[in-house]
């Protein structure tokens, strides 16, 4: 039996499935669908499984991210070299992780970096600080997360578990330590 090949025409009105909770997916595939749901405000790849955030609580997460995004501003304005605050922006980590940090320091290649920005503006590897507001996520957070970014290579990961009223920090030392 012989196939045969799908036209362009109905290869190109061929319907995207959408993302759901769960789904287990490529970071090629999880971009391709999140990039035909603009209704979707945000969607993580963590490990190779798509997280869709619950809607965000005042004080147990947007809060506490506007407070922590104001320190780190501070430290950036007093640290020469840093770009800035990176507040939820997408991270391709590696082909089974795309996660959407709170909060991410980064130093720019030429100031020995290890990430780079690549020309559609993603960030690409890992950037030298990755910060979570966990007030739901605090599960994911301390575990896919924490797992995802260590084997990437971040060298400080900070979680604030706003609901135990507790931060947590781990350091790349050779592998990453609370």
């Amino acid at each position: 039996m012989s196939v045969l090949p799908v036209s362009p025409l109905l290869a190109q009105n061929q319907r995207v499935p959408e993302l759901h909770n769960g789904d287990r997916l490529t970071r090629a595939e999880f971009e391709r669908r999140y990039a035909r749901m603009p209704q979707v405000n945000k969607a993580e790849l963590i490990e190779g499984i798509v997280y869709i955030p619950s809607p965000v609580r005042y004080r147990a997460h947007s809060l506490p991210h506007s407070w922590l995004n104001a320190w780190l501003a501070y430290y950036a304005s007093k640290t020469p070299g840093l770009e800035g605050v990176g507040n939820n922006g997408t991270v391709r980590l590696d082909e089974d992780n795309e996660p959407q940090p709170d909060l991410m320091l980064r130093l720019p290649e030429k100031a020995g970096g290890q990430s780079k920005v690549d020309p559609d503006d993603y960030v690409r590897g890992a950037p030298e600080l990755v910060c979570e507001v966990a007030g739901s996520s605090v599960n994911i957070d301390l575990h896919a997360n924490l797992n995802a970014y260590r084997r990437n290579g971040v060298k400080e990961y900070l979680v604030w578990r706003t609901e135990d009223e507790a931060i947590d920090l781990y350091f790349a030392r050779g592998n990453m330590r609370r």
